[in-house]
């Protein structure tokens, strides 16, 4: 079996900076490399300290551009982003603030009802109480919240869109 080279606490900063300045990453991420690339502890936590000095990672940036990305490109809810950054313990008021930037005004509702109707598509209409709650169940794994599911359900139960909208 051929043995991996033991990466150097110098040669790990270096890889991380040019991690980090490729793409965001958090304080856990890094952490979770350094493990993997077998640093000491005391070495581990130098390197964190320094990459965040220089803001190579900063999790509030993360937090940001996590939810961000993960509302516009995915159609995730506030509940799966939330559920996401915190399996990457980022500080939970940090995602409060990440979340409620990402998710605010009426483009939250907008990108759920789109969502609905695209999946309302694929039933006969009008719904039967077992697609109504297939697609309730539907939106609700993306991490939308009951109430406004079943107010976009109520919507399209009575038809309240064009139909060129779905």
């Amino acid at each position: 079996m051929i043995r991996k080279r033991q990466i150097t606490p110098d040669e790990a900063l270096v890889r991380l900076e040019l991690l980090c300045a490729r793409s965001e990453q958090c304080t856990y991420e890094v952490m979770q490399k350094l493990m993997r690339w077998g640093i000491s502890s005391s070495d581990r936590e130098r390197i964190v300290d320094s990459l965040v000095d220089r803001r190579f990672v900063d999790d509030a940036r993360y937090a940001a551009a996590y939810a961000r990305s993960k509302f516009l490109f995915s159609r995730w809810g506030r509940k799966k982003i939330r559920l996401g950054l915190a399996a990457k313990r980022v500080a939970r008021q940090l995602v409060d603030d990440a979340v409620e930037s990402a998710t605010e005004g009426e483009c939250y509702m907008d990108t759920l009802r789109a969502l609905m109707r695209s999946k309302a598509r694929q039933f006969d209409q009008p719904l039967s109480r077992e697609d109504a709650m297939k697609l309730c169940r539907f939106a609700m794994q993306r991490g939308f919240e009951w109430e406004y599911v079943s107010g976009v359900l109520d919507e399209i139960r009575r038809g309240c869109y064009e139909d060129d909208d779905i």
